[in-house]
């Protein structure tokens, strides 16, 4: 669809008019850049509706004070209809009044453009791949990968709704050490399953009851055929049966979520089909891979130390400390060789790339954004990739850690958290803080009912807006704009901040950030029950009155803030209640 022009694009247009005709004039050189010139809104509400830096920035370039070239800018603004004021403050910001039409035209385009509210085609159909998860497909999902998976699965929903074409993927490391000792874990689930005693589980292998199933399934399937072989026999066979069993599990999990992926991409296939091999081949051709020896470990050298000669990534090229290893001295595929491979195999298909990290992989990130550096190098294109560390969530109740779960083994499924406190509670919860800052999840707080609570307030205000429109109903009162000139100055404080929303989520698109949705919702809220409690303490400024025209006014505005809250919340993934 197209955009919807906002208040702010609106505005926009008209400073950029004003500007225009002054380099018409030759106040201001031709073809002078203005994209520094900004719109927003002023920090202090006292000053004006929106603020305009366009004199500051330009005043060197037409030679001249910014005082000055804001008072020209101010001229040819004055007599707009859609302006009640221009101010000059300051240095020369200008400071813009806007006339109350444009509230009402606002309301109005809420209610026209209804859950397309916000959406824009700023991103002219890029293709973003977005992989987050990716979790070892060893065992269920636990709470060190929920905050990753939520912030992933809210950004590919808002570069969505940006206009951006996204693929959500994940990563399968289905070829690792990890997984061999995932089979021998089976393996021994499975002879238990047959009725041996296999005692006391050793160390080195996964305890969790979780692989009780696995271990059934293959007794179903192959009897006692592998009760007593040989390790040769079973273990590539019982690794893709497990891994299977644990991608299914993963998905079922992923899914109470509300987190569906496009694309599983799995390590072993990309090894099976040669793409590490191809990768190895191009980067030689382009000069970035060579064959050299590692550095010494730093520190104190081991005794067994030997140099090796192996295939080096020239990642210092691109700011990394040194040049990275694509093989081992066995031949086989370092995890960064294979990784390599897997962000050629995704670029080959995408504009941009976005990977969703835990905050355990720091190390790895120069490494790796240096890979995409030299594939973009290497392809005469830009490949822009960013890399989100999320750090880990603290579990808590009332303050004390969580205990570990049976069933796991050693940590707290995602399962059980959401079967506690609901799907909604998690998803919002994890996006109130940005992602790189550390997160406690206290089960008490994250269903209390107090303001204190993010995900309640949020909630909360569209309850009180649904219930509101019902208790209307039932008194034959409907929304109707037919007089919202009659909303004042309360009203119009809270429509103000309903039409920051496309806005933020342009910002919050343009910046790779969801959480400002969280935040933002947060605001909006705030700035409704603010409103209603004014209603408390005077009746006049209460919903619904004993005016009629005004009460329909009031509930067509109330109607519109449950829609950005809708909208808002449905890039969190999280639904909007209608009581509470």
């Amino acid at each position: 669809m197209a955009d919807h022009q906002t208040l702010y694009t609106a505005f926009a247009a008209r400073i950029d008019a004003a500007l225009g005709a002054l380099e018409m004039e030759g106040a201001l050189p031709p073809h002078v850049s203005r994209a520094n010139v900004s719109l927003e809104p002023p920090r202090d509400p006292a000053h004006g509706d929106l603020a305009t830096n366009a004199a500051m920035v330009l005043a060197k370039a037409a030679k001249t004070n910014p005082r000055a070239l804001a008072e020209r800018i101010v001229e040819k603004l004055a007599g707009d209809p859609l302006l009640i004021g221009a101010e000059i403050a300051g240095p020369g910001f200008i400071n813009l009044r806007l006339a109350n039409r444009n509230w009402v035209a606002e309301l109005q385009a809420i209610a026209t453009l209804g859950a397309d509210y916000g959406r824009s085609a700023k991103g002219a159909g890029r293709r973003v791949n977005i992989e987050y998860v990716s979790a070892n497909p060893t065992g269920p999902m636990h709470m060190g990968h929920c905050r990753g998976a939520v912030v992933g699965d809210a950004l590919a929903a808002l570069l969505e709704f940006g206009g951006h074409q996204v693929t959500r993927e994940y990563y399968v490391n289905d070829a690792g050490a990890q997984v061999q000792t995932l089979a021998r874990s089976a393996h021994l689930r499975y002879r238990e399953a047959l009725g041996q005693e296999i005692g006391e589980i050793p160390a080195g292998l996964y305890p969790g009851e979780y692989l009780k199933p696995v271990g059934e399934a293959l007794a179903t399937e192959f009897g006692d055929r592998f009760a007593d072989a040989d390790e040769g026999e079973w273990l590539d066979l019982f690794r893709e049966r497990s891994v299977a069993a644990m991608m299914d599990m993963i998905r079922s999990d992923l899914a109470q979520l509300g987190i569906h992926h496009a694309v599983f991409a799995s390590e072993a296939e990309l090894q099976r089909a040669g793409k590490p091999a191809a990768a190895e081949a191009w980067l030689r051709e382009h000069d970035l891979v060579f064959d050299g020896e590692l550095e010494a470990p730093k520190g104190k050298t081991p005794e067994d130390w030997e140099p090796v000669e192996l295939p080096l990534f020239r990642s210092t090229r691109f700011g990394d400390d040194q040049d990275r290893p694509i093989r081992k001295s066995d031949g086989s595929w370092t995890y960064f060789g294979a990784d390599l491979a897997y962000h050629m195999q995704k670029a080959a298909e995408a504009d941009e790339l976005i990977d969703i990290w835990g905050a355990d992989h720091a190390g790895t990130v120069k490494r790796i954004k240096a890979a995409v550096e030299a594939l973009a190098e290497g392809e005469g294109r830009p490949i822009p990739f960013d890399v989100k560390l999320v750090q880990m969530v603290a579990l808590l109740r009332n303050g004390e850690p969580v205990k570990m779960s049976k069933r796991s083994g050693n940590f707290v499924t995602l399962a059980e958290v959401v079967e506690e406190v609901g799907k909604d509670v998690v998803r919002f919860t994890m996006l109130t803080r940005k992602p790189e800052a550390q997160m406690e999840f206290d089960f008490a707080k994250v269903v209390e009912a107090s303001k204190d609570n993010p995900v309640f307030y949020v909630q909360y205000a569209h309850a009180r807006i649904s219930s509101t429109l019902r208790k209307a109903a039932a008194q034959g009162l409907a929304p109707d704009d037919a007089a919202l000139d009659r909303l004042g100055q309360p009203e119009s404080t809270l429509v103000k901040q309903a039409a920051q929303f496309p806005r933020e989520v342009e910002a919050a698109a343009s910046a790779r950030e969801p959480h400002r949705i969280a935040f933002y919702l947060y605001d909006l809220a705030a700035a409704f029950h603010a409103f209603w409690n004014m209603g408390n303490d005077d009746p006049a400024l209460r919903i619904i009155t004993e005016d009629a025209a005004l009460t329909q006014a009031r509930l067509f505005l109330a109607t519109q803030i449950g829609q950005v809250v809708r909208n808002g919340l449905a890039l969190l993934g999280v639904e909007a209640v209608e009581e509470l």
